[in-house]
């Protein structure tokens, strides 16, 4: 037997319980992980709630850590067992002691990456190195709208945009959290909650606008970053932390310039073992030479998830928080 987060029906973080579970035996094509530590993200706060609908009840929560191989099925030969990995597009089951998950989800961990700095990184490094390298091939030079700037994806961001060349402006909620955005390369931030977002950025452009903006936020952000796309530019919306976006006028993209809009994953990125462990690589590749670094700033024990829910719900989080088994 082993340990896990579960839950039987959606709702707030006071659905999570902390059970015991028996791991499946891997299958021909799978791998037992021993989990060190585990990434807590946006989208787990999704499932829980029913925003994503969850395959079977009880589940358990989470696509993202780093640990230990433990067991290999018969037909896996990329890994064995004792093996450094870390995985970050799932199958449910991450927020547990052990996770069965198939082999191609797994990337090989160097040792110079630590479990906790994989199981904070990847899922929000790899998501932004899908955003700045694929769904917006950045070549340096530009000035980029990035809101929730000091949230864990934001400061990996700002850090990346810095090593390319790029002028990042941010969105806070705070003095605090503006300082913190401009320590990891961010170019100028925002405090949404008394500055006027598109505004600012017409002052800090020169009138120019952004030629992408990248909208984490959802519903609350959506018309603003609108308004701060240069004509024929991007809108990428990759995330719903306020709710979805729903009900969209496509006529609005032609009134404001006649815009593009993207709302990528990850999952439609990382969609080859081989682009997969190539990402990983760019990503642990700049963690190795010091131009991307990872702050874990919160650590829960897997069974007080349903505490870190709550913190990070509340935006009471900065940089990356992870659960430790």
């Amino acid at each position: 037997m082993a340990k896990r987060i579960q839950f039987s029906a959606y709702g707030g973080p006071e659905v999570l319980e902390f059970a015991d579970y028996q791991p499946a035996e891997p299958g021909p094509h799978e791998v037992r992980v021993r989990n060190r530590a585990i990434g807590l993200n946006f989208i787990d706060t999704y499932y829980r709630s029913g925003l994503y609908p969850a395959p079977n009840f009880p589940t358990s929560l989470g696509t993202e850590g780093a640990g230990e191989v433990e067991a290999v099925g018969s037909a896996v030969t990329q890994f064995k067992v004792g093996d450094r990995v870390a995985y970050a597009t799932g199958p449910l089951g991450a927020y547990s002691e052990l996770h069965v998950l198939p082999a191609d989800k797994l990337v090989r961990l160097p040792d110079s990456i630590s479990f906790e700095q994989a199981a904070a990184v990847m899922l929000k490094g790899l998501t932004v190195q899908y955003l700045l390298r694929q769904t917006f091939p950045l070549q340096g030079g530009e000035t980029i709208l990035f809101h929730a700037a000091a949230g864990g994806v934001g400061l990996i961001a700002c850090q990346w945009a810095r090593a390319l060349g790029v002028k990042l402006i941010g969105t806070v909620s705070s003095a605090e959290k503006a300082a913190q955005a401009k320590a990891n390369g961010a170019w100028a931030t925002i405090d949404y909650s008394h500055e006027n977002v598109a505004q600012r950025v017409l002052e800090l452009t020169n009138g120019a606008k952004c030629p992408v903006v990248y909208d984490s936020v959802g519903k609350d952000t959506w018309e603003i970053s609108l308004d701060c796309v240069a004509p024929r530019g991007l809108m990428v919306s990759f995330g719903n932390a306020s709710g979805p976006v729903t009900g969209v006028n496509l006529g609005i993209l032609a009134q404001k310039g006649s815009l593009f809009v993207t709302r990528p994953t990850l999952f439609g990125y990382a969609n080859t073992p081989e682009r997969l462990q190539a990402m990983a690589d760019e990503l642990f590749g700049l963690i190795a030479d010091g131009r991307i670094k990872v702050e874990v700033n919160q650590r829960f024990a897997l069974a007080d998830a349903a505490k870190a829910h709550t913190a990070l719900a509340s935006r009471q989080t900065t940089g990356s928080t992870v659960l430790i088994p």
